[in-house]
């Protein structure tokens, strides 16, 4: 089956608050896109939907899924699949991700995106899956690599080298989240730039950047926490302007789900993006 490629312009995006939306529609700000979370908007109807509706009929839309546990042990919910088909029928988002991770086991669902082993077993599951998912969604999906803060010993395969299989497998696409690259990599001590360039950049369809927290582990090492609840790190910015040395200009989303600022401070984030974007595309 042929999918359709990420239709995202190469500029900077931001996810769509619900304390935005009538600033948004009020001052149509210069915003290359907006991104929701497919979750909040599974329901027939509503206020959500109705902002939603009237925004995307001015800006490209991302659509990231945070609940369909792609690495779980356990079948797909089959049930909230058919929710998020009805929601990219409805929109038509110019893209579709979700996250290499578990949030379910069993019936009981966890709030949170949780890491997983990676060796055959784990990767032929998180194909098979993904190739459902594109299935139904009759569609290309992106796959964005974890923030972890634990490795398994049970783990055979590199993380890089496990996605690259993945995607080769599958012919998904990779959402390329700089901010968790960093933050793996120094919990677990690596280069992330070595990191980044293990990956196939060419399946690169949107990146991610976010502010990360800051604390210690037990042994007093630096540990980084990916909560979306800061400014984007100097080294982020610096690390993202190596990635796009690499892939050039792509959609790029600016995150913030914690400690939500003044919709100004994200537009001018999204502005500093916009320029490192624009370096890029003029490179020879």
């Amino acid at each position: 089956m042929n999918y359709l490629p990420s239709g995202l312009p190469p500029r900077s995006g931001l996810g769509l608050k619900t304390e935005h939306f009538r600033e948004v529609l009020g001052a149509q700000p210069d915003i290359g896109f907006f991104e929701v979370h497919a979750e909040n908007y599974m329901v027939a109807g509503g206020p959500f939907h109705h902002f939603l509706g009237l925004i995307r009929e001015q800006y490209p839309l991302s659509l990231h899924g945070v609940g369909l546990s792609i690495g779980a042990e356990g079948p797909l919910d089959l049930q909230h699949l058919q929710r998020l088909t009805a929601l990219i029928e409805r929109y038509q988002p110019q893209s579709f991700s979700e996250h290499l991770a578990w949030s379910s086991h069993g019936p009981v669902f966890l709030n949170d995106l949780l890491p997983l082993a990676y060796d055959a077993p784990t990767l032929n599951r998180v194909c098979e899956h993904i190739d459902q998912v594109q299935s139904t969604l009759k569609r290309s999906m992106l796959l964005e690599n974890p923030a972890t803060y634990l490795a398994f010993q049970r783990s055979t395969i590199d993380e890089a080298d496990f996605i690259s299989e993945v995607i080769h497998r599958t012919g998904c696409g990779l959402l390329l989240d700089v901010n968790n690259v960093y933050v793996s990599c120094i919990n677990h001590q690596r280069d992330p730039l070595a990191y980044i360039d293990a990956l196939p950049l060419h399946a690169v369809g949107e990146i991610h950047l976010a502010g990360f927290a800051e604390d210690t582990d037990s042994l007093g090492d630096r540990l980084l926490i990916d909560d979306h609840g800061a400014p984007i790190d100097n080294a982020v910015w610096t690390l993202y302007g190596r990635v796009l040395e690499r892939v050039g200009p792509i959609a790029t989303l600016i995150e913030r789900d914690n400690q939500l600022p003044a919709f100004s401070v994200l537009h001018a984030e999204a502005r500093q993006a916009d320029e490192l974007l624009h370096c890029a595309g003029d490179r020879p």
